[in-house]
């Protein structure tokens, strides 16, 4: 089921998720809802945050390119990311970022090049995983959520001050 994005200012987006301590057909359907609602708006992650749902839960679904050009984006390569917690991170790298709460905005964002995290999947089972590439700030950017921070915060003042003012013409124009 595809559910409804909250968009940016909306104070939601600011609340710290809870940890998931129950892996059963809630956080199932949660997950399989934000894969459909992802998959819709044509995103590469979601946090459940950004459909409402307090909960440090995750995903990410990097495309893959196919023979005819087209990304795909199959279900089986989603990843579900319940309770990350960073054990490592290094390096320092800009990447042009965009988000589901902030649609039509994209913008260089410093992150760390490489993170290690341990997390679990939809079954409480744990696992590791290490990234230096694009999964990496992806990782970093839905990480963020969790925390209550959307990635326009992590703009320079006077872009950060540009964009506000844009942002508040575009919704008065809704």
């Amino acid at each position: 089921m595809v559910r409804e994005i909250i968009i940016y200012p909306d104070k939601r987006l600011k609340e710290i998720s809870k940890e998931v301590h129950s892996f059963g057909e809630d956080i199932c359907q949660l997950l399989d809802d934000m894969y459909d609602t992802m998959i819709a708006k044509n995103g590469v992650g979601l946090a459940a945050i950004q459909v409402g749902a307090p909960l440090r839960a995750l995903i990410i679904n990097v495309p893959i390119e196919e023979t005819k050009g087209a990304a795909e984006q199959p279900r089986e390569n989603t990843l579900e990311i319940i309770n990350p917690v960073v054990l490592s991170k290094s390096g320092s790298t800009f990447y042009q970022e965009g988000c589901l709460s902030v649609p039509g905005i994209y913008e260089d964002v410093e992150r760390f090049e490489y993170v290690k995290i341990a997390y679990f999947d939809r079954f409480g089972n744990q696992h590791t995983m290490e990234d230096d590439a694009f999964l990496a700030i992806a990782i970093q950017h839905e990480m963020d959520h969790l925390d209550g921070k959307v990635f326009v915060e992590k703009f320079s003042y006077i872009k950060r001050k540009k964009f506000e003012k844009e942002w508040k013409k575009r919704l008065a124009a809704l």
